[in-house]
């Protein structure tokens, strides 16, 4: 079901593992947990299975386990991070569910319930696994292992939220009225069993009615996943958001390794968790490869439902006057101005009463020059960030959102949004959680999260480039690893841009992008950006890259 172009080019497993282990090592990835963080975690996973449940509910917490929670995941997934059930409702009806009449306003048309990892249930503040986190940020993905956040006795075990097992959550009700609007929104601590654990591609071909889910999921989950995305993504067009999904190059294990291979759900870059056979001999020996992929449309969808859920978070924290906000500046006009003349290049007709969104959810990424525009485009909004306030006298985000500070925004998603839907992968959202339990119950922050809001931004920017450069150092690495061997072979690709002399290749097989240069042969005109052309394979070796001649048009 997902959509992945394969490579028949592949790098031996010993060489990869030699080169990420290298690339670890050189930005100082850490490595086991110290023994005092490992005691802390196997000792509060040993507490819960003993009497983890009965201890949840003595302190007040919801007994939501006839709720027909089910996981969506990459295949193989331990770290379950969310789990959701999605409700049509047939009338207006409050928090408990009981019809409240002829109420004033729109009425509620669907009810999200969404289940998150309450990772402050095992985590001590102040405790050795505490400061271990805080070094580490983010679980790490690479082809051959994940360095995770947190000890596998917690990530794939006690408070992951896997099938048929009673699990601590952090439990989002969010009600939507028919066309998608948020109504209202609370999350409380609750007891939670998921029913059943999916893969995207289960949940799209039971969407496409291509194949059917396990009598334990709800037999309306893919239908409303689907209805309730759609409507989520027609809200995003009319804020004036963009989601572009876009082929991502991934690293893909194939036969010996391919169980061991990490995905990623959120970075692209990084390895896939599909992992195909391969169609050549090589393969049965075990190695890697890479491919594209676009995200199945289930994929999609599901993000909306975790969108919609950091959306409903950013708007309890500003109202509560204390959180931690996901940011991305608006791009400026220069920005703006580059992209059309890139359009203009690449033969894309941009009106200029045209909203950029509207034109690049019109373009078609199999188009050569329509992919080297998304690839350009992609690079339109940076310097994502993090925005704490409320604590170390920062102050609070305006009321209105129209006069929002760039600081406060996220500019893609069009709207203020937090992250809280990850928190076995990604420190922050521990945090941001903790800020929403305690705002909805009418309690006060608690203190430790006060204490740690002002250093988490920069806590996340550190940690967060670390991930990032291994993830691009990992990609690098196996482009060379699956050339070397090749050189002297002619490949097809498209040039996606140009800047001084230096352009970006994008080969169809194997799944490489690299630089390339004008050279003798190539006209005036610089590189044929959003053109297919021909190139052949100088050089290949990971110490010293990639280097590729265009060859002349015939």
């Amino acid at each position: 079901m997902s959509r992945t172009r394969l490579s028949t080019y592949t790098a031996p497993p010993a060489e990869v593992a030699r080169a990420l282990d290298a690339l670890r090592a050189q930005y100082e990835a850490p490595t086991a947990f110290p023994p005092e963080a490992l005691a802390e975690a196997e000792a509060t996973a040993t507490a819960w299975a003993q009497d983890g449940p009965t201890r949840l509910l003595a302190d007040g917490a919801r007994d939501a386990r006839a709720l027909d929670l089910v996981t969506i995941d990459p295949p193989g997934s331990m770290d379950l991070d969310q789990a959701v059930l999605l409700e049509r409702l047939p009338a207006q009806t409050d928090h408990a569910g009981t019809p409240t009449g002829d109420a004033p306003g729109p009425a509620a048309a669907y009810r999200v319930h969404y289940a998150i990892a309450s990772l402050a249930t095992f985590v001590t503040p102040g405790g050795a696994l505490d400061v271990e986190l805080r070094r580490r940020g983010e679980t790490i993905y690479a082809p051959d292992a994940a360095t995770p956040l947190h000890p596998e006795v917690l990530s794939h075990g006690a408070a992951s939220l896997l099938e048929d097992m009673d699990r601590p959550a952090c439990l989002w009700t969010i009600d939507l009225d028919a066309r998608g609007e948020i109504l209202s929104a609370r999350v409380e601590r609750a007891l939670v069993r998921s029913r059943a654990r999916l893969t995207y591609d289960q949940v799209q071909a039971a969407i496409d009615e291509a194949g059917s889910l396990p009598p334990s999921a709800p037999a309306d989950l893919p239908g409303l996943l689907a209805e309730i995305g759609r409507l989520r993504l027609e809200r995003e067009v009319a804020r004036g958001g963009i989601s572009m999904t876009t082929p991502e190059q991934v690293i893909e294990a194939t036969g010996a390794d391919a169980a061991g291979t990490a995905g990623t759900r959120e970075a692209a870059g990084t390895a896939s968790p599909d992992s195909p056979d391969a169609s050549d001999g090589s393969s049965a020996m075990g190695g890697y490869r890479l491919a594209y992929r676009v995200p199945v449309p289930a994929e999609q969808y599901n993000a909306q439902i975790s969108l919609l859920t950091g959306m409903c978070a950013a708007r309890i924290m500003v109202e509560c006057g204390v959180g931690i906000l996901r940011t991305l500046p608006p791009a400026r006009p220069e920005d703006y101005a580059r992209l059309r003349r890139v359009a203009a290049a690449l033969g894309i007709d941009w009106p200029a009463a045209q909203p950029y969104p509207e034109l690049v959810r019109g373009l078609d990424h199999a188009v050569p020059a329509h992919a080297a525009f998304m690839d350009q485009a992609m690079s339109l909004f940076r310097g994502s960030g993090y925005f704490a306030f409320g604590a170390g006298g920062v102050a609070v985000p305006a009321d209105d959102e129209a006069s929002d500070a760039e600081e406060a925004v996220h500019s893609a998603i069009a709207a203020r949004y937090a992250h809280v839907t990850a928190p076995l992968r990604r420190l922050v959202d521990r945090y941001g959680e903790e800020i929403c339990i305690a705002a909805c119950a009418g309690r006060s922050v608690p203190g430790w999260v006060l204490q740690a809001l002002p250093d988490l931004p920069g806590i996340m920017e550190q940690t967060g480039k670390r991930a990032r450069a291994i993830g691009r150092g990992a990609l690098t690495a196996l482009e060379a690893l699956v050339l070397r061997g090749h050189e002297g072979e002619v490949f097809d690709g498209v040039i996606t841009s140009e800047r001084d002399g230096r352009g970006e290749l994008v080969l169809a097989e194997p799944a490489v992008v690299t630089e390339i240069r004008a050279g003798r042969g190539v006209s005036d005109g610089g590189l044929p950006v959003g053109e297919r052309v021909r190139v052949r394979l100088l050089t290949a070796d990971p110490a010293t890259g990639i280097r590729f001649q265009l060859l002349p048009a015939s």
